[in-house]
């Protein structure tokens, strides 16, 4: 889950917090030899580091951190370490709908477009029909379309809006499939109904009453935090890397709280105890027993020979559910760039367990959680660890056969139909926002606003994208590919991307415009005028510093410099003017070039 200025007013409201709710109870034989076996199991995965907390009732009987925060200056991983929790962050965007419901007259049965008035989805079925427990259980139809915030993460009001243009890959209700704008619309009509944002929410309603003072909303605020954790990946197998923070601002109610194990831990006393905290309802009683209700079935979940204690998958509202061992199981997993989280409860044994790591795309949370969760409940020894790396073993093997057996269909020696400059320029998608082609040297890139990709060309004018952040890597196996189409003038005119998410078949369509060239009113003046083309007078002019060109009977077009005295109409792929200047730099006439051919006028 690829960003929140937080505007954090650390204000404890309520201070209740007697020491014994944050002992952690000694000599606990559960835990005998725990240490170790978490190291292992940090020394097997090549992992950084990982903290974890246990809460028996209201108490909390295991805290303790492992590894390093901070590998280069061996800093130690401790339970006041604090992560990232990616989609752990979701219980409280849910749980925040749940006590506005009451408040604010919230009914999750309506249509959602019901209290946004002016908000659209694809169709305007779907919006009349898609209610809010459709969004907070991920059956609206809609795929994850994940890739348009990675793309371009904008602010929270663009990226809403993006959403009317998302196509569904199923029909409502039909199938689960997660999606994380849902979760953004949930903050985003909090904050509406509320007056205020949806950090601020969060802090008031949520982290203050539960004293939740090492919690945040920004990695930027992290940053600055006494002891953050740096976050990690593996390469070359057994390499401890350390990655960037990925900022996702305008996605936060979907992912970006950062918090410690410690401060987790109250968040699960109130969940193990029905919503309430000591004596204090926070999230109401009715809600709570929504939320960890079955609203949509995941998948099958089938009992497995190996595992035939471990099965079913549904989700409520921000939790998965399914039954470990013959134990009900809350839980929800969270993942952003160089961390993995994992929160989970058990309502009728009153345990829950977090588990926050700072390695991407881990294993590692799923193993420690599962690891305690059968010596806290009591059950028989299962060695999560092993099974985990012969599983990964087996999916590496698979993939490397499934590599070789794969018939490429790359025609060689192909050559590209335009210069490598005529690709470059800003790709618009409605649903994806925006990126940029630029060239550097004799190659092409993607610039994303926290990313860039090489673009290295396939065949003719279809490219394949490659990371740079760790280098050129020529092996990577990557699905999408970039189609650059030429128009009718014989400009490229968009780029079809294609395998840009799994469960998306149709490639999406970005429009090619030129970059737009700074210009000082002096230049632009240059430009202004009248003239004539077949006896029709044609003006141009400056409105706001802003040229536009009027023909008589057709709406005045604005326009963009985009270089040599070129124009491009803004919105209106395709066409532009391009300006002829005499030897002392005044304009004497103007071309419109279009699809259909040039027309020329001259200055009066």
């Amino acid at each position: 889950m690829k960003k929140i200025l937080n505007s954090l007013l650390v204000i404890v409201t309520l201070f209740i917090f007697a020491s014994p709710l944050y002992a952690q109870v000694k000599n606990d034989k559960r835990f005998a030899g725990i240490e170790a076996e978490i190291n292992k199991i940090l020394k097997d995965h090549h992992a950084a580091g990982v903290a974890v907390a246990v809460v028996e009732k209201n108490k909390i009987i295991f805290s303790k951190g492992f590894g390093y925060r901070d590998v280069a200056n061996k800093l130690p991983a401790t339970d006041s370490t604090q992560f990232p929790i990616g989609s752990c962050t979701k219980a409280f965007t849910a749980s925040l709908i749940g006590m506005l419901q009451k408040e604010k007259g919230i009914d999750l049965d309506k249509p959602f477009s019901n209290y946004l008035k002016d908000f659209k989805f694809y169709s305007n079925e779907l919006t009349q029909q898609i209610t809010l427990r459709d969004m907070m259980s991920h059956r609206t139809g809609l795929p994850r379309h994940d890739m348009s915030w990675i793309i371009d993460p904008n602010t929270r009001e663009n990226l809403t809006k993006r959403v009317e243009f998302m196509p569904p890959s199923a029909p409502l209700r039909q199938t689960w499939q997660y999606n994380n704008f849902m979760y953004l619309l949930q903050g985003v009509l909090a904050e509406k109904l509320t007056g205020t944002s949806w950090e601020s929410n969060i802090q008031h309603k949520i982290f203050s009453k539960l004293g939740m003072r090492s919690s945040n909303f920004s990695i930027k605020t992290m940053a600055n935090y006494n002891e953050p954790a740096f976050g990690y990946n593996v390469i070359k197998d057994s390499v401890i890397h350390k990655t960037p923070y990925y900022d996702i601002d305008g996605m936060g109610p979907a992912g970006s709280i950062n918090s410690t194990v410690i401060d987790m831990a109250q968040w699960l006393k109130v969940w193990i105890n029905g919503g309430k905290f000591d004596t204090l309802q926070i999230i109401p009683s009715s809600f709570v027993a929504d939320a960890i209700s079955s609203q949509m079935i995941m998948t099958a979940a089938l009992p497995s020979a190996e595992k035939p204690d471990v099965h079913f998958m549904n989700y409520g509202f921000g939790w998965m559910l399914s039954s470990y061992k013959g134990h009900y199981r809350a839980e929800h997993g969270g993942s952003i760039t160089g961390f993995t989280a994992s929160t989970c409860f058990f309502p009728t044994d009153s345990i829950g367990i977090v588990v926050l790591v700072n390695q991407d795309g881990s294993k590692v949370h799923s193993i420690v959680r599962n690891t305690i969760a059968d010596r806290v409940l009591g059950l028989k020894y299962f060695d999560w660890n092993t099974d985990a790396l012969n599983s990964t073993k087996k999916a590496k093997e698979f993939a490397e056969k499934a590599e070789k057996s794969t018939v490429s269909n790359q025609v060689l020696q192909t050559k590209t139909s335009h210069a490598l400059n005529n690709y470059t320029g800003a790709y618009t998608n409605s649903a994806y926002g925006k990126f940029e082609v630029i060239q550097k040297g004799d190659s092409l890139f993607v610039k994303l606003k926290d990313d860039k990709w090489w673009l290295g060309q396939f065949h003719y004018d279809i490219f394949r994208p490659y990371e740079t952040s760790e280098g050129i890597d020529s092996t990577e196996n990557n699905p999408i590919r970039f189609q650059f189409n030429t128009g009718l003038n014989g400009e490229i005119e968009s780029a079809t991307v294609f395998g840009l998410e799994a469960a998306i078949p149709a490639p999406v369509v970005f429009s090619r415009s030129n970059s737009a060239k700074e210009m000082t009113l002096d230049d632009l003046n240059k430009y202004t005028g009248a003239f004539l083309l077949a006896g029709t007078e044609i003006k141009t002019y400056l409105k706001e510093k802003v040229l536009y060109v009027f023909v008589p009977g057709q709406p005045e077009y604005e326009l963009v410099p985009v270089g040599d005295n070129k124009f491009d109409f803004v919105k209106i792929p395709g066409y532009a003017v391009q300006f002829e200047m005499n030897e002392k730099g005044i304009t004497r006439s103007l071309t419109f070039k279009q699809p259909n051919g040039n027309f020329k006028a001259t200055k009066k």
